[in-house]
């Protein structure tokens, strides 16, 4: 079967920089994913991305689908002829439905009959009368929130669209495409380019745009020009460009041609903290700061034209004139906010209404606090610096920086806090208590830091639980997910000793709405294990090796992950599946019994259970002080000494005797052999 490569590109207005990269990827498995549906085989694909176009290239797509033999079954043999053997009006209306005569159907044997059947050839469509279909639903199923319409039109889409093309090969395929009719003829840049350029092949499409069109189509390639550019232009001026994957990839979608220019402000506003200049550069005017060797910010700044000017320093100027007046505001919000001290602000908390049913600012404010000094006191910690950066935590809200860049809080409550003499620990924790922000972010590193956070995320959780706003499928407003996420990092990575069954209770204490508290600490508690699970999943612990921890409910996640760390060690070992095994017979021997285990273990007849008697009392008087110490591993491997002992008890008791009194002193053996195992972890639950 002959080949061709694929080529379809949709153009029209700049399409917004930061669902870009998401609606190319969707155009390209959607596109590929209908090949396939189709039955059609190719080879590489490709997307290509910019402001103004999305496109999928396709190497050697087959030219139509695989023929296919098709077998239709007809009536039952019984029913298929008559008594002289003259067919029925059923088959002569089958083999006419086939388009053939009764004399070339064929018999179809099974288990369960015979009947008349036939094998008929389907010839595959080809490749460019499907194409259209598929092109048709991949757009359609893109992942736009908000379409829009355009002129008279009623179609929608993200942006208003002017152009599509659809090439097979070095054919054009004839489509209806949200309104347009596909062609081979691409637009160059908007203002370098933009008269129609022909792709007389897929294969030429990036060159031609490229050479005569002054648009590199491929987004990653526009993102390493960028990037190297930027270095090279912060170079220029002595400094290295800051430069964060979501702003490069931001001004990559910005641009299509993109040239460097470098700018610089007024050195005055470095005495303003550093995150403020470049949130304001990042933020507001998708600049790349520039800072020096050793970090410190620069008065400089690149940016991205998406044109070669003839009169470069205009674009120059008219940046910095631009960024003056921002960085001016900002200045402002700095020397005004410091007027007014953060322990000041605390009373304003009292009128920002949190949650409905949880009240205030103030109100989470003043539980934080608490909850975060009973955290203190637990980690022998300084209580009162917990308690004092619990009640200044949220004040930097209400500043005017945070006010305008929201996303310094925290940033600017260390900033103000020092600036009001706070002790560094105090300033350092108001901006830790809010780590970690992302999956794989830091965790705060002072201690105080890290009590707060979790009591603030504490606070949250059970609060949010409380007033029955459980998240649902992938609707989580509080983030909660990530509050639990991030409260069993910091105890778990912090080697924190706490109890998380404790911490909810004490949480929970403090709510003085009305809610069904038992039920909500169950709610609380199984939404942070089950969080717990996918932290431990991700970590390269086995479902199952979770499981044998989790059956025991360690209530310190701490030592949830020591228990976990020996399991998989335990794994290892020769003993542990034939130990695994023997654990699940005895749970299921001591549930299904009859017979309650002996309090007491009575006489004991065999020499087998005897001497498994003797070996359990020793392994449970080895084994208590290493459980004092929290050394699972080293326990678990004193228990695998068991397994020859316990398979000779096995191979030579019967546990069910007839002696009633026997009977229960061997489950009880039995019971306080399990019980040694449940002590770290039920490991009946490892499966082979």
């Amino acid at each position: 079967m002959s080949t061709q490569h694929l080529l379809f590109e949709l153009g029209g207005e700049e399409l917004p920089p930061k669902t870009l990269v998401r609606l190319s990827d969707a155009l390209l498995k959607n596109i590929t994913q209908g090949l396939t549906a189709a039955g059609l085989a190719f080879g590489n694909t490709k997307a290509y991305a910019t402001p103004r176009r999305l496109a999928v290239f396709v190497e050697n797509l087959a030219s139509s689908q695989a023929d296919t033999s098709v077998e239709k079954r007809g009536p039952a043999i019984q029913a298929a002829f008559a008594a002289d053997g003259t067919p029925t009006k059923a088959t002569l209306g089958f083999a006419a439905s086939c388009g053939t005569t009764v004399r070339q159907l064929q018999r179809l044997k099974t288990d369960k009959g015979e009947w008349l059947s036939f094998t008929q050839q389907e010839k595959g469509q080809p490749t460019t009368a499907l194409l259209p279909a598929i092109i048709q639903q991949s757009i359609a199923n893109l992942p736009i929130a908000k379409r829009m319409r355009w002129g008279s039109s009623t179609t929608e889409f993200v942006r208003p669209v002017h152009w599509a093309v659809l090439l097979y090969g070095q054919a054009t395929v004839s489509a209806e495409i949200l309104g347009l009719t596909t062609g081979n003829s691409t637009r160059g840049h908007r203002f370098h380019a933009p008269q129609a350029l022909v792709i007389d092949a897929p294969e030429h499409y990036a060159e031609i745009l490229l050479q005569q069109g002054k648009v590199i189509a491929d987004l990653a390639q526009r993102k390493a020009i960028i990037e190297a550019a930027g270095q090279k232009a912060a170079a220029a001026v002595g400094g290295i460009a800051h430069i964060e994957a979501d702003l490069l990839e931001e001004i990559a979608a910005l641009n299509e041609w993109p040239v460097p220019v470098t700018g610089n402000f007024d050195p005055r506003f470095l005495a303003l903290p550093a995150e403020v200049l470049i949130t304001t550069m990042q933020t507001n005017q998708k600049y790349f700061p520039v800072k020096s060797a050793d970090g410190k910010l620069l008065p400089h700044f690149i940016t991205f034209s998406n044109i070669e000017s003839t009169n470069p320093i205009s674009i120059q100027q008219g940046n910095e004139r631009v960024i003056t007046p921002r960085l001016s505001d900002a200045e402002f919000f700095w020397n005004q906010d410091r007027k007014q001290s953060l322990a000041d602000r605390v009373a304003s908390l009292e009128t920002i209404v949190f949650q409905q049913q949880l009240g205030t600012l103030g109100e989470k404010t003043r539980r934080v606090t608490q909850l975060a000094g009973h955290i203190a006191k637990l980690l022998q910690a300084d209580v009162s610096l917990a308690e004092r950066a619990a009640t200044l935590a949220k004040t930097d809200l209400m500043t005017n920086m945070v006010g305008e860049f929201g996303e310094l809080q925290g940033i600017m409550g260390r900033y103000y806090a020092l600036a009001d003499h706070e002790p560094a620990e105090v300033a350092q924790a108001l901006e830790e208590h809010y780590l970690p922000k992302q999956s794989g972010g830091v965790t705060p590193t002072t201690r105080t830091g890290q009590i707060v956070a979790l009591a603030e995320k504490l606070d949250t959780l059970t609060g949010i639980f409380s007033a029955g706003l459980i998240p649902t499928g992938d609707k989580d407003p509080y983030a909660l997910r990530r509050a639990a996420i991030g409260l069993l990092r910091i105890i778990i990575e912090k080697q924190l000793n706490l109890n998380i069954v404790e911490l909810v209770d004490v949480a929970l204490a403090a709510y003085t709405h009305s809610f069904e508290r038992a039920t909500t600490k169950t709610q609380v508690i199984d939404f942070i294990y089950d969080r717990l699970k996918g932290y431990c999943l991700d970590q390269g612990y086995a479902a199952d090796e979770f499981e044998a921890v989790m059956n025991v409910k360690p209530a310190e996640p701490l030592d949830f992950m020591q228990r976990l760390k020996a399991v998989k060690a335990f794994r290892q070992l020769p003993e542990a599946t034939s130990l695994a095994a023997t654990n699940k017979r005895i749970s299921n021997i001591l549930k299904k019994s009859d017979t309650k285990p002996a309090e007491n273990i009575g006489e004991l007849v065999e020499s087998a259970e005897l001497t498994l008697l003797q070996a359990a009392k020793q392994s449970a008087e080895d084994i208590q002080p290493l459980l004092a110490q929290r050394d699972y591993q080293a326990a678990l491997n004193r228990l695998a000494q068991l397994r020859e002992t316990v398979d000779a008890f096995f191979d030579n008791v019967m546990v069910n005797a007839d002696d009633l009194s026997l009977r229960a002193s061997r489950l009880a053996l039995l019971s306080m052999l399990s019980e040694q195992f449940l002590k770290i972890a039920d490991i009946a639950k490892l499966q082979a």
